[in-house]
């Protein structure tokens, strides 16, 4: 008897359909690499159907699919509009093992 698998792009997209898994997806990737974050965006965007995803965020499809091609390199309003649109957004903290100040520059007194 054939041991019975599942397709697992679709148990991939099925889960990335909740923004919570969505967002612990996108994060892990962005660690990565740059790359790595547009193609789980990407996959995320598929998850919700690009086609609406462009639609709703006021993109074309096909600009879409270009800004989240593992060579694209969307703007931040793209980025920002389809986030919005996955029920996610952009949060910005402070890197771990990177407590470095900044020098403060002294004005001259004349």
């Amino acid at each position: 008897m054939p041991k019975r698998t599942s397709d697992y792009r679709a148990w991939l997209l099925q889960k990335l359909a909740d923004p919570r898994a969505a967002a612990g997806y996108l994060n892990a990737a962005i660690k990565d690499s740059e790359e790595a974050f547009l193609t789980a965006l990407r996959n995320v965007a598929e998850a919700h159907r690009m086609s609406r995803v462009a639609r709703q965020a006021r993109i074309s499809r096909e600009n879409l699919y270009r800004a989240l091609s593992q060579n694209g390199n969307p703007r931040l309003n793209t980025l920002v509009a389809v986030l919005r649109v996955l029920g996610l957004q952009i949060a910005v903290g402070e890197r771990k093992g990177l407590r470095r100040t900044l020098p403060v520059k002294r004005r001259l007194r004349n």
